[in-house]
């Protein structure tokens, strides 16, 4: 079960951590550590249990055009026709199962870690009024693209400073209604999307949390600042409170745009059973949250483990590169739906995620949950109607 396979992990970890420690410890203290790690106060996971119970639902998923496209990590639906962004810095259109591209923020070559930059990294998609499609693009901001045509336009670059700081990392959106006002993340204000690991590894509490863009005005505001990693992002079925997702900190922040608390903000979730990532809407009134890691419990979570240990995390920096690190992590992919004040109403869960690994996003349509995935060669779907 996962408890062995973890404990195994643990002892390796700490016999592999020791066989090497000595030799190393003269040459990594000569070494400079690329981050300034934060140490940061985490609970005690949630145990699992009850709707947090481990079962295996998201391996029911099928997935679809498989090695058609890399790193859809977020899904829109426009109608019937599906929008994402892919690692190759495109818009994709899907319809009737045909993949066609709509448009690119960058240019190219893509494909490696230093072309990301000009190449660009759509994350969060939205689809607004007329079905413009706004993205929040890693690189070069809050976008706005039109399918029809593919023209593509930059409505808050990262090139210009706002409140004396340029962004580094924009994340995720969410627009009204009637799309006059788009909020939006922007993660960090020193990485950029191919350093995450390093954000989220440091800690630090730099992310300008939440800002918002009127599309009439052409204003953009700072909401939030002082959070740590601040990710997917997603207004209330009234509009009245923005959620964010405070990956780093297992927890989801609540900011009041409209009504009596407007500009107020408060907790919605704490100590959750991962670190999320995006968080839509579902069809119950509730939320779907999907988990960029999870924090097993029982079981051992590195992160967690880590999180007041600046010092190990440094000489792991030293050491290896954030791929290897990144290979290092035990796979396991988890989605959670919320209430809509925020309890647990049910989970689905791929231990070892052997069917999509690294579950960016959960985003429901049609009583079909389709799971965007910033890894995966393929998007998947599961039929919520048979879990």
């Amino acid at each position: 079960g996962s408890t062995y396979s973890s404990k195994v992990f643990q002892v390796t970890f700490l016999t592999l951590a020791a066989s090497l420690a000595v030799p190393l410890l003269g040459v990594t203290l000569l070494l400079d550590s690329p981050i300034d790690p934060q140490p940061i106060s985490l609970k005690e996971p949630p145990l699992l249990v009850g709707a947090l119970e481990p079962n295996s639902k998201l391996r029911e998923a099928e997935c679809l055009w498989e090695q058609q496209l890399l790193g859809a990590e977020s899904i829109v639906h426009s109608g019937d026709v599906l929008f994402t962004g892919t690692a190759d810095g495109k818009i994709l259109k899907i319809e009737d199962g045909e993949i066609q591209t709509v448009a690119r923020i960058g240019h190219g070559p893509c494909g490696t870690p230093e072309d990301e930059p000009t190449c660009g990294r759509p994350l969060g998609i939205r689809v607004g009024p007329n079905n413009t499609l706004f993205v929040a693009d890693a690189y070069y901001g809050l976008c706005e693209v039109h399918p029809g045509t593919g023209e593509t336009k930059v409505l808050v670059s990262t090139q210009t400073e706002i409140e004396g700081q340029k962004l580094s990392l924009v994340n995720d959106l969410t627009v009204t209604q009637d799309g006059r006002k788009i909020y939006f993340t922007d993660s960090s204000s020193k990485w950029q999307r191919r350093d995450y690991l390093y954000l989220l590894m440091e800690a630090t509490d730099d992310g300008r949390h939440l800002l918002e863009y009127d599309t009439v005005t052409k204003e953009v505001k700072v909401l939030m600042v002082g959070l740590r990693f601040p990710n997917g992002v997603q207004l209330s079925p009234a509009e009245d409170f923005v959620l964010v997702q405070e990956t780093t900190m297992a927890r989801i922040r609540r900011y009041y745009v409209s009504g009596l608390m407007k500009g107020g903000a408060d907790m919605f979730v704490e100590n959750m059973p991962g670190f999320p990532d995006n968080i839509r809407l579902s069809s119950s009134g509730g939320y779907w949250v999907a988990m960029a890691a999870i924090r097993p419990n029982p079981g051992f979570s590195l992160l967690d483990f880590l999180s007041e240990k600046p010092w190990i995390k440094r000489m792991i920096f030293k050491l290896l590169s954030q791929e290897t690190v990144t290979k290092l992590a035990p796979k396991y992919s988890l989605v959670v739906e919320l209430s809509d004040t925020g309890s647990y109403r049910r989970s689905f869960h791929d231990p070892g995620g052997l069917r999509v690994a690294h579950v960016s996003e959960a985003h429901e349509h049609q009583g079909y949950l389709y799971l965007g995935s910033f890894q995966a060669p393929f998007i998947c779907r599961l039929n919520l109607q048979h879990v």
